[in-house]
């Protein structure tokens, strides 16, 4: 049964992420119904207001005045108006400063009701095809190389599959950082432009990504799906452990290249691994590598 919206209620109401059609009955009639809409960007809203038939006066909430809105908005909620946030796309709070004026609402005892409606992270998740029982969404990773590496080394005993937001212009210093922290040939699905015209699902290994962004230009906004490390391999024995070295360098890769790639594998320390590599017998084991 609907209700209409009641007073001194803040709801969060959802947003189409590229296809209008995704924009729910239940949002349309809320952002109708209640007295002010506060919008990431009013004049984005805008449009979809204008195309929805939405006349609800609206007022700006972003990152750069939120401190100065929420104490507007708690005011105006207090005083019975009824409140709709809204980002830019998708869900208001996932990556952007909502989740302040939600935890001031709460702490002030106002009414927080959530408007579901499309989400980035969970359309990516869904058409992937890695583990979705458990996962991990991190938003945007570090600005800054460093930052971002000492991050993803924080990351590198999970197994939860990984979800991140990247922009274009960093999608490459972030895939090459993936491989030289989580390995090159962990598998990785890239989502570009969700529910757009030009939505692209590209899968393979982070070694194949950096390759296929080196020949293409990264466009559009992205959705990195990381597969988590699985706890499988690190109770190998050492007997398997120097197999498994001995296999790598059968390709030509040094013992210190291999020892290296086998630690992200398996999680077992690099000089752990490298000093069980220097009692392999290159002769006897008929390899051609290269220190």
């Amino acid at each position: 049964m609907q209700t209409e919206p009641k007073p001194g209620i803040l709801y969060i109401v959802g947003t189409p992420i590229g296809n209008l059609e995704d924009m729910t009955f239940r949002a349309v009639r809320i952002l109708q119904a209640v007295d002010i809409i506060a919008a990431e960007d009013t004049r984005h809203t805008g449009k979809l207001l204008q195309h929805f038939q939405v006349k609800t006066p609206q007022m700006s909430y972003h990152e750069h005045n939120s401190s100065s809105r929420i104490p507007e908005v708690l005011e105006y909620l207090q005083f019975g108006k009824a409140i709709a946030l809204v980002s830019d796309a998708g869900m208001p709070g996932i990556s952007d400063p909502g989740y302040e004026l939600v935890k001031a609402c709460v702490d002030a005892g106002i009414t927080v009701v959530p408007i579901p409606g499309a989400s980035a992270v969970i359309t990516a998740l869904s058409a992937a095809g890695l583990a979705t029982d458990k996962f991990i969404f991190d938003g945007f990773l570090p600005v800054k190389s460093q930052q971002r590496r000492e991050y993803l080394k924080s990351l590198l005993p999970e197994s939860r599959t990984l979800v991140f937001y990247e922009s274009p212009h960093r999608l490459r210093d972030t895939l090459q950082d993936f491989a030289d922290i989580l390995g090159r040939y962990h598998t990785i699905v890239i989502a570009r432009e969700l529910t757009k015209l030009y939505e692209e699902f590209w899968r393979g290994t982070i070694a194949d990504a950096i390759a296929h962004y080196q020949q293409k230009e990264p466009q559009g906004e992205y959705t990195l799906l990381v597969a988590g490390i699985l706890p499988s391999k690190p109770q190998l024995t050492e007997g398997e452990l120097k197999a498994e070295l001995i296999q790598i360098m059968k390709e030509g890769i040094s013992r210190s290249q291999a020892s290296r790639q086998l630690a992200k594998d398996t999680l077992i320390s690099r000089r752990q691994i490298y000093q069980l590599a220097l009692t392999i017998d290159l002769d006897s084991e008929s390899l051609i590598t290269s220190e």
